[in-house]
């Protein structure tokens, strides 16, 4: 699994920005394949410059540039959001197992009815069927897992708004 680099201190300290970092930020988020001379020349700074935010942001754990691609053209035609309650005390390790799963794309810890929500891939339903009962159901703490199987996407975006917006 790719996850970005963690700022350990995120949740007490937001990290600075300055408008560089933002222009950096958003240009890449419009696309992340923009040459950093690109950038510096519509700034007005050095292409080095834009190189070495753009490092020290992805170090931090502010940005990450990736490729995403359609499950949908690859094959993988059932996607759904599974809800999985856990035993309190084993809920950190039991998220650990499920997100090592290749079929999770996302996972996230929660506060309400449900511990973890997960969302996965699929070849199809044979696929889901197997991933429920001899995978996922066979870690220990789960409890009780609801599948919610997604009809149609109808918006999926993998950015943020413009984070120098008001």
């Amino acid at each position: 699994m790719n996850t970005p680099p963690q700022n350990p201190d995120a949740n007490q300290h937001p990290i600075k920005l300055d408008q560089i970092d933002l222009e950096i930020i958003m240009a890449l988020k419009r696309d992340g394949r923009t040459p950093f001379a690109q950038i510096a020349q519509r700034l007005g700074v050095s292409t080095g410059m834009i190189r070495q935010r753009y490092q020290r942001l992805v170090k931090e754990g502010v940005l990450q540039v990736v490729a995403v691609t359609n499950p949908l053209l690859l094959g993988f035609s059932t996607m759904a959001m599974i809800g999985i309650k856990v035993d309190g005390a084993q809920l950190q390790k039991v998220a650990e197992q499920i997100s090592s799963l290749e079929e999770v794309i996302y996972l996230v810890l929660t506060a309400g009815s449900y511990d973890i929500f997960a969302e996965v891939v699929f070849r199809d339903n044979e696929h889901l069927l197997h991933f429920l009962t001899e995978r996922l159901r066979t870690i220990p703490g789960i409890r009780e897992t609801e599948t919610f199987m997604y009809l149609k996407i109808v918006k999926e975006i993998y950015s943020w708004p413009d984070i120098g917006a008001p």
